[in-house]
């Protein structure tokens, strides 16, 4: 059984950082490119970063591009969203996605290529 598990969110003031981890299992991690999304109330998800199987690609919102930063350690089966220079529209539900690539520097936005979803963990920035 596939599962992903999203950790690291809290409350934090504006200008803050946390760091999210998303521990997978029951999957060929190195197989799957991985995603961050979020959806704050009243809003649709939104796509916020994704990294390829091998890390080498990364892809990212305009909205946190240059304040986040998306990792991997394909060892630990674990994907991490460091986040920095946090603002209250940074507030949201975050969630992990696996997406099995074929090739190992392919990203995808597409929150409907992605197979596998966690259950998310609350950011909430004060201002």
């Amino acid at each position: 059984q596939v599962q992903l598990v999203e950790s690291g969110g809290g409350l934090v003031q504006a200008g803050g950082s946390l760091r999210l981890s998303c521990a997978a299992s029951g999957l060929a991690f190195s197989s799957y490119a991985m995603g961050w999304f979020r959806q704050a109330p009243g809003k649709e998800r939104e796509f916020v970063a994704a990294i390829s199987r091998s890390g080498v690609s990364t892809d990212y919102a305009d909205s946190v591009k240059g304040r986040f930063t998306i990792s991997r350690d394909n060892a630990k089966n674990t994907v991490y969203l460091q986040m920095n220079n946090l603002k209250p529209e940074d507030t949201a539900l975050y969630y992990c996605a696996a997406n099995q690539r074929n090739r190992a520097t392919a990203v995808t936005r597409r929150d409907w290529e992605y197979d596998y979803w966690g259950r998310g963990t609350q950011v909430t920035v004060s201002s």
